[in-house]
């Protein structure tokens, strides 16, 4: 167990009693003050049990911790198992054997101390205790209250101006229970009010254990907090009383039972002869949370309907604030795990998303990165396919001020026109048809961080312009939606397209086109860049090496001979695609020349037979006159099939229409 700390001088101690099935009636410990315990009458903590020395130990506070001394009685005092020799300090969870009795020390009844082990042994006293809870008869109920009478609708004649203070007693009790940051804090508050606005001496709230069942038994219950105003111990409820108002879900009025066994742990309370007792349901949504119990003494000023109908009102106020402690704790700690998984996934993302290289155009590149990405620029990047432009964009957000903001990507060439407007901006429930629910477009998605998007340069005319005011600030709507958006977003744009030739061309916005090139990084191609080829391979290896489990330590001087003369069509994406497939296949420890598996489309370009020079026709053309003489034989071939001769060029069916439109060509008659 762990040493009580300094802290602990200021805090509160209890005893708690042990009745063979849980820790039950509870007896506040106060510094400068001594707690004798023995059989005697004389005695703080009187116990009834033949091992018992009339004076057999002592409870105090000294030197800043909680003590016992065995007072030399007869059959010596036992603390976890262990004689008590001089002055013992106490630790929270310690358990004090007295004879039969079992006697636990804590600092704080929200954490109370683990039940003895099933199997220790028995008395036959903890037998007498748990088997009388069963024969008792039900105590004398004097009244019973699901509803409290100043809650409904119509109150009684005359009452009205007593139930609007009552109303205004609850109100302020709300509050004081809504700024309750604990458990505890919200337990004291409800005393409080309850040893306030009834005749209780002793009041006490009871809460069913964590692991308890759904159904919640007496022996469920633990004593969380209790007051009272004489400075007597809590005497927990009755089991009985206690299954009549668990079942039932009622408040209940009713006369102690003075001969029940179980409230004869100590003779001091058997002596308090309670003359009324209050019990009523903490419970909300049809689920019992626990009791409030309340005990009166004085038998002139016995507990009342009154006082029955304002506890259950309080009981159903602390259902209430403690589920919502319940959920604010839930909501906390699932905020601390999703920071705790981002933060994870930020530190993965700076080792997957490294940009790898030694190259002067690297090193060029992470300076340029790191230049740009304090900014708010928007940002440019050109580069052909595969060079890692998105993960340039990602060291960009991951490097600016809006590192903690999300980072959005959309690729503007995977989708037509009217999709592209919808994942951009959002749609309401029924601007078309298939919009079956509202969407969020990814503009709004990115707000207060950065929207990549990739192959800008495909994005259609109409699109520009409704991008374009997005772009300068302006607030937009969804699709079929009047409500005007606004937000705060950094574009990072990509493209391997040449924008100046689609302006020129009338495909892509002029204004658009400067919006967007405020800043500019150039992804260089792999080939142009060969000194990184090593680096990024041995990167790629140890990476799928831990991915497939095959244990294999490097290349062969061959391998990398092949690796380093390869132009890489395909960039860094190809790189990273054939280590990954040579991998897989290799059986060797090393891989050799013959191992690396460069893809069929390099083999169909080597095994092309280039043309000598002589044998060229050579004619005065532009490069725009050689496209449009090229787009005009593909679709004489294909009989003017727009979609085949797309397909043959290699470009979308829309950017044909563009070119066709450009060149003023029409399909002849």
């Amino acid at each position: 167990m762990a040493e009580t700390s300094e802290d602990d001088t200021n805090q509160e101690a209890f005893l708690l009693s042990w009745d063979g099935t849980t820790w039950r009636d509870v007896v506040r410990l106060h510094q400068g003050q001594v707690i004798t315990v023995g059989r005697s009458a004389t005695n703080k903590l009187v116990l009834h049990d033949d091992a018992c020395s009339r004076n057999h130990c002592e409870v105090f506070h000294s030197d800043g911790v909680w003590q016992v001394r065995d007072l030399e009685s007869r059959n010596g005092t036992l603390v976890n198992e262990h004689p008590v020799e001089g002055n013992l300090k106490l630790r929270p969870g310690d358990v004090v054997c007295i004879g039969q009795c079992r006697l636990a020390f804590t600092t704080s009844l929200d954490s109370q101390p683990r039940l003895p082990d099933a199997g220790t042994n028995v008395t036959e006293r903890e037998t007498s205790l748990s088997a009388s809870a069963t024969p008792h008869e039900e105590p004398p109920i004097l009244h019973r209250s699901i509803v409290p009478q100043f809650l409904t609708a119509e109150a009684p004649p005359g009452r009205q101006s007593g139930h609007e203070k009552e109303l205004a007693r609850l109100y302020r009790l709300g509050l004081e229970m809504g700024a309750a940051e604990t458990r505890q804090q919200l337990t004291e508050v409800v005393l409080k009010s309850l040893a306030a606005e009834t005749v209780a001496d002793i009041s006490a709230v009871l809460l069913a254990r964590p692991n308890a069942a759904e159904s919640v038994a007496p022996a469920d219950l633990l004593v969380v907090a209790y007051d009272s105003r004489k400075d007597l111990p809590y005497r927990r409820v009755s089991d009985n009383l206690s299954r009549v108002v668990l079942s039932s879900r009622e408040a209940v009025l009713a006369r102690d039972v003075e001969d029940d066994q179980q409230l004869a742990v100590f003779d001091s309370l058997g002596e308090m002869r309670a003359m009324s007792v209050i019990c009523a349901p903490i419970h909300c949504d049809d689920q019992v949370r626990g009791l409030v119990h309340l005990y009166a003494t004085n038998p002139d000023n016995a507990l009342d309907k009154h006082d029955l109908e304002y506890t259950l009102a309080v009981a159903r106020q602390l259902a209430l604030a403690l589920d919502h402690l319940s959920e604010r704790d839930s909501l906390k700690s699932g905020l601390a795990q999703a920071r705790n998984v981002n933060k994870s996934l930020r530190q993965h993302f700076d080792t997957e998303f490294k940009l790898i290289g030694d190259s002067s155009a690297m090193t060029d590149l992470r300076e340029k990165i790191v230049l740009i990405a304090e900014t708010h620029a928007n940002v440019l990047i050109r580069g052909e396919s595969g060079c890692g432009k998105e993960l340039i964009a990602r060291n960009i957000h991951f490097n600016s001020p809006r590192r903690e903001g999300p980072f959005v990507c959309l690729n503007c060439a995977a989708l037509n026109e009217n999709l592209l407007e919808s994942e951009l901006f959002g749609h309401e429930k029924g601007a078309f048809t298939g919009a079956s629910d509202r969407k969020i477009g990814r503009f709004e998605q990115a707000h207060q961080g950065t929207l990549f998007l990739d192959e800008v340069g495909e994005m259609s005319t109409a699109i520009q312009a409704k991008f374009l005011r997005a772009l300068e600030g302006h607030p937009f709507e969804r699709i079929g939606g009047r409500k005007p958006i606004e937000v705060d977003v950094r574009i990072v744009a990509a493209t391997n397209k040449d924008l100046e030739e689609a302006v020129e061309g009338g495909d892509f916005r002029k204004d658009l086109y400067f919006r967007l090139h405020v800043a500019e990084l150039i992804a260089r191609p792999l080939r142009e860049r060969p000194d990184d080829i090593p680096i990024l391979a041995e990167f790629f290896l140890q990476k799928f090496v831990e991915k497939t489990g095959r244990v294999i330590s490097g290349y062969s001087e061959d391998a990398q001979s092949l690796l380093t003369s390869y132009d890489w069509p395909g960039n860094v994406r190809e790189l990273q695609n054939t280590i990954e497939r040579t991998v897989i296949l290799c059986r060797n420890e090393i891989i050799r020349g013959t191992d690396v598996q460069l893809s069929s489309f390099a083999s169909r370009l080597s095994s092309q037979p280039t043309l000598p020079a002589a044998t060229v026709n050579y004619h005065e053309m532009s490069l725009s006159d050689v496209e449009r003489d090229h787009i005009l034989a593909t679709l004489d071939f294909t009989d003017w099939n727009k979609s085949q001769a797309a397909q043959i060029l290699g470009i979308e069916r829309s950017t044909l229409d563009r070119k066709l439109k450009r060149y003023h060509v029409s399909r002849p008659e």
